[in-house]
Parts: C-alpha cells; structure tokens; sequence
C-alpha cells in the first residue's frame, strides 16, 4: 500500500468476468455486474433479437488529456464512480469537463435490479470511514463547483448507509463550501428517517429514481425496491425541506407505454418533484433485460414537452442521458444544453 496526497492507495487485482463470482478485497462474496450468467441452453429474453444500435446511440470513445487526468485522480484516490461502474456511455464527455459522479459505501450493492451493472453481493456491514474526508479531499483537488453523490443500495446497515451518506456530504461541504451537491440516493427501504439525515446534511438536490413505470417496477428493479416506495420517499424529502430540489429518472425502451410514461409524470409531480430526466435504456451485458425498443430523438423531445406542460422545473430528455448526466446545468430551461435535433441529423447524415 502507497500514499497519494495522504490518501491511501490500494493496488486492485484483476477482476472476474461477467456474472462470476468473486471475493472482494473486504473479504466477502460478490457478482460481476450484479446478475449470474445465464446458462448457455437459456434463451436470454422473451423478447425478439433487436437490431444494431441506432447512430444516435453510438457515444464517443472516451480519451483526451483531461480525461486521463480526472481517470487518474479517481482511481488514485480509490473512489468507486458510477460512471465505471454502471457502464455509463457518457464517461468520455463528463470526464473531459472535468466532472464525476462519486459512489459511495463501495462498489458492490445488496441489491439486484435487472437493468443494472453494479456489482451485488452483501458487504456484511463494511464501510470505508476516511470516505467522507476523501470525497471532500477529491472534490476540492478537482476544483468542481458541483459534485454528484450516489451509492449502492446497503440493506446490510441498520439505516441503510444513512449516517454515512450524510457525513460525506457534510464533509465535502466544510472543505469546499461553494460546491454544489447533488445527492441520488437508496431509498433507505422506505424509512423515512433515515431520508432525513440525508436531506438535513446540507445538500442543495436529493434524487432517488423511479427508474420505469409501475406496470414494469418488478421484474425491472429488485423486489426490495417500489414504485410507490421511491414516491414516498420523494414526496417526503420535499415536504421536510421544501428548499431542496427534488429529482428522479425513468429509463426508456423497457415496453413501458406512452399512457404509462405521462401517467408516472403525473405521480411525480403529485410527490412535487421537480426535475426529471428520461434517457434510453441500454442492456450492458447478455444477463441484463433485453431493450425492447429505440426511443428516438423526436420522441425524446415530445416526452420533455409533456413533462414540462405538468410543471416540472426542468426534463432533461435525450437518448444518452443518465440521472446525473449535465447536472449541473439541469436548470438553464435548454435541455441542459443537449440538442436532439442534432442527434437526429447526424443519424441523417450517415443513413
């Protein structure tokens, strides 16, 4: 073990391959991107074969000076980032501005929603506590004027990493104390207390997402997860501080409906949230759901319409959007500076 900046630096060993499981350097037992493989005889959907990915949807390969420095940073201050982990196509463009999504409490969740690449397994109670410091310590040698925070699910703690969650933020907060702090965050099995602790730490938007519609909340997130229990949980932050932003994300191309994705709309803005994004679901690996269908740039910007018609301070819509994707810049009222109309040339262009 090394020091960097008095920050302790661990060697990580190779890791297994998909749906393998391994043992982590903690000591307990986990799943490469978060479901076993499939046996080879398994059809891996119901759902017929989809064609190649539409040209909006092919991301740019990450690179550049300042992404390998933001890359290096990271790993040297052996931070787990939701934009490696969870495969996030958007890590070559964030990156090279110089912004990351930070994930808390490890990189492996008790959790196994079908859509997600996170690791799952049971950490058996294992936190890091110089995280907090070391967050702190990362936002302020990144210079960032908003950070991201987000975690694993940890039903393995009494308060679901709470506690934890909350002294990160304080933490970031006394050392950089113009930084802006969004947190997407468990939904802490429902316990509205432990809600709370995170909304009382100081942070300026609490996200948790819906991810999809309720018809298809389960067999899409894992059976501790729910439709109305992410609702409540929203609806419960606003009410405790009115000041903080509310935020959630659904995924599309899961089969979900046009009635159900206004209808989801609708129960949000009843919970009062106030900025959702929508982007594209994207299988990561063959153990994963299967997309159903390819949401085009067109129909991304009519869902934003409709979102913004029911009061949403703002929609981020878009094919490559994630929940944290432009955070940051969520509120300017322009898509968080994404034009759809471009995706849709481009595809044109090379047709």
């Amino acid at each position: 073990m090394s020091k960097l900046k008095e920050i302790p630096v661990v060697t990580k060993s190779p890791r297994p391959r998909s749906g393998e499981k391994y043992r982590t350097a903690q000591g307990f037992t986990a799943v490469r991107d978060g479901l076993k493989a499939r046996p080879a005889n398994a059809g891996s959907s119901t759902a017929p074969p989809r064609s190649a990915k539409p040209v909006w949807l092919r991301a740019k390969a990450p690179g550049g000076e300042r992404f390998q420095a933001v890359r290096h940073l990271v790993r040297e201050h052996q931070l787990a980032t939701v934009c490696e982990e969870a495969k996030c196509p958007n890590i070559g463009e964030c990156w090279s501005a110089g912004t990351a999504t930070l994930m808390l409490m490890g990189a492996v969740c008790t959790r196994a929603c079908r859509f997600c690449a996170v690791d799952t397994g049971n950490p058996r109670g294992w936190l890091d506590p110089q995280e907090p410091e070391n967050s702190a310590r990362t936002v302020e040698l990144m210079q960032l004027k908003y950070i991201v925070l987000t975690s694993v699910n940890r039903d393995d703690l009494p308060d679901g990493g709470a506690g934890h969650y909350a002294a990160c933020v304080r933490a970031i907060k006394q050392r950089n104390p113009l930084t802006a702090v969004e947190a997407l965050t468990p939904d802490f099995r429902g316990v509205l207390a432990d809600v709370e602790r995170v909304v009382d730490s100081g942070l300026e938007v609490f996200a948790q997402n819906v991810e999809t519609v309720r018809r298809l909340t389960h067999p899409v997130r894992d059976p501790r997860a729910g439709y109305e229990q992410t609702l409540s949980v929203l609806r419960h932050a606003k009410r405790h501080r009115p000041e903080v932003l509310t935020k959630t994300s659904l995924m599309l191309g899961l089969g979900e409906r046009d009635a159900e994705i206004l209808e989801t709309m609708d129960d949000l803005r009843a919970a009062q949230v106030d900025i959702l994004t929508l982007g594209q679901y994207l299988r990561p690996t063959l153990n994963h759901l299967a997309v159903e269908r390819y949401v085009t740039p067109e129909q991304f910007d009519g869902y934003r319409a409709e979102a913004l018609r029911r009061g949403f301070l703002e929609c981020v819509s878009g094919p490559l959007v994630r929940s944290s994707y432009r955070a940051e810049h969520a509120l300017k009222r322009n898509n968080a500076g994404l034009d759809n109309r471009a995706l849709t040339g481009a595809a044109s262009a090379t047709s």
